[in-house]
């Protein structure tokens, strides 16, 4: 891969932010005061997770700021997010060439990158979502439908099927592309990791039972099963990020 391929701005970061995102950060345009995370997932109809995960993207690129509450009474103080008054700040990114950099050294350096990359996707996943409160429980299809909104706010462009009993999730994109194609072994890992913290989290009675990625060009299915049944990511003879 050639320098300028790694350091050329990401042509799907900006203005492309999607809807849910662009809905996010109109709102905050039309307010005069920051607000919190709550009151704006409330208005803009997204799960708290889900708007404070495009609230960081925002202000990730210089479309949105944060800020502490200040408070002349006891209690914890709130994060409040406002739109930036200057907008994007200037200056090139490159996200890519820091990904390809960490991924090469996790691919080359340590010894079950697959297992470590799985645990990473994991943790991320868990902080997507809350844990339903007892006695409460997610069912099938609410925790698909909470996974697949997910999988459709990072970019997979999921549909979810079932057939003879089979319940799968199509991936027609990958937000992964340039760096999964490169190292699979990790960067799917992160992907299954993501999913299965997700659903482990909302304690749902699915799991994902395994990967198939890039079994065509441009599409990647997600196999589920019922909890405990897992087997690792699949490309023919890809590498294997490790079972639990």
């Amino acid at each position: 891969m050639g320098r300028q391929e790694l350091t050329r701005p990401d042509p799907s970061s900006r203005p492309a932010l999607g809807e849910s995102r662009a809905r996010v950060l109109t709102l905050l345009r039309s307010d005069d005061a920051p607000a919190t995370v709550m009151d704006i997932a409330r208005r803009v109809g997204l799960h708290s997770n889900t708007t404070r995960f495009h609230l960081d993207g925002l202000v990730e690129q210089g479309l949105a700021e944060r800020e502490i509450e200040r408070r002349e009474v006891p209690g914890r103080p709130r994060t409040l997010y406002r739109a930036s008054a200057d907008g994007a700040r200037a200056g090139r990114r490159s996200y890519r060439l820091l990904a390809e950099v960490l991924i090469a050294f996790l691919a080359t350096h340590t010894r079950r990158p697959g297992q470590l990359a799985l645990e990473a996707g994991e943790a991320c996943g868990r902080s997507l979502v809350e844990r339903p409160a007892p006695p409460r429980r997610v069912g099938v299809a609410a925790a698909t439908d909470q996974l697949v909104e997910v999988l459709e706010e990072i970019g997979f462009a999921p549909e979810a099927v079932t057939a003879r009993r089979e319940r799968r999730i199509l991936l027609h994109e990958c937000p992964f592309r340039e760096v999964a194609e490169k190292h699979p072994g990790v960067v799917c890992a992160v992907h299954l990791g993501i999913m299965r913290g997700l659903l482990d989290e909302l304690g749902a009675p699915i799991d994902v039972a395994g990967l198939d990625s890039f079994v065509e060009p441009s599409l990647c299915v997600t196999r589920l099963s019922a909890a405990a049944q897992r087997a690792p990511v699949r490309r023919g003879a890809a590498a294997d990020p490790g079972q639990r």
